[in-house]
């Protein structure tokens, strides 16, 4: 059978308390506070390792991690445990290729909205649709996505070291979502160039117009510029003669005003029948 003292060490000593470590935000509850960054962490609870997952936790927030860094791909930390040599971890996730990018880009710069939330810090729920369309998924949804492994001793993955990493993984995207994209290969600046250089490379006509004003929408239904609507004047009843031809006045059948076509016709009508 294997060695597994260290386990029961391990537990009785507890890790090895450090100053400087990055500690996670929250200090109760659950971890990550957005809709980006529950995504992610919803595949780590999953496995349903209880233990390990509260002693990550524990760690995230004790400060355990010394240091986590994140690239195309490729998430690494130190943490220390209750060795003297701080433990060394990994987390995998295939990135999209070019071609691939290419699609989600093209995709991305038909709705100015995703540019604007992005660059605000947000992530558009709709952004996951977008991938869906092109049979992706911006977002694990299985641990099998993800390879994962630790220099610790411990034979379960994910073993609490990298249970620590994953929780103060998911609250740095709550802090910049461009972080997830840049793990799938695009970065912050990358992207926005991107979408900024294919929207400016759309027609006019294929650009999305501003929501009309409210009196352009009343100006559409009476025929006129918003700045020729006119109330009628105070005093005026749908009872006298004209009134309401008087309000189309500009209207012109040939050179003839249709307020003079009709007129002969209107004052013939009972407006009490």
């Amino acid at each position: 059978m294997p060695d597994r003292s260290w386990w029961k060490d391990a537990k009785t000593t507890g890790p090895i308390k450090v100053t400087g470590g990055i500690k996670a935000k929250s200090n109760r509850g659950d971890i990550g506070r957005t809709w980006w960054s529950r995504r992610f962490v919803e595949v780590l609870e999953s496995l349903g390792l209880g233990g390990r997952l509260n002693s990550g936790k524990r760690y995230a927030r004790a400060g355990q991690v010394l240091s986590l860094t994140l690239q195309t791909s490729l998430v690494t930390a130190t943490i220390q445990g209750s060795r003297d040599q701080p433990y060394r971890a990994r987390i995998a996730i295939k990135a999209f290729d070019g071609a691939q990018w290419a699609r989600i880009e093209k995709l991305l710069a038909g709705k100015a909205i995703y540019a604007a939330k992005l660059l605000a810090g947000e992530m558009p729920l709709e952004i996951e649709e977008v991938f869906a369309e092109l049979d992706l998924r911006l977002f694990p949804t299985d641990p099998r996505e993800l390879t994962m492994d630790c220099s610790c001793p411990d034979w379960e993955v994910p073993c609490k070291h990298l249970a620590a990493v994953c929780y103060l993984l998911a609250e740095s995207f709550d802090a910049d979502p461009f972080k997830i994209l840049a793990w799938r290969g695009r970065n912050r600046d990358e992207l926005l160039d991107r979408l900024r250089e294919l929207r400016s490379r759309r027609p006019v006509a294929e650009r999305e117009a501003p929501e009309p004003r409210d009196d352009e929408v009343a100006s559409f239904w009476s025929g006129r510029p918003p700045e020729q609507v006119v109330a009628a004047p105070l005093g005026t009843t749908v009872d006298e003669p004209g009134a309401v031809l008087n309000q189309v006045s500009k209207l012109m059948v040939g050179d003839v005003s249709i307020t003079e076509l009709l007129k002969p016709w209107y004052r013939g009508v009972d407006p009490n029948r």
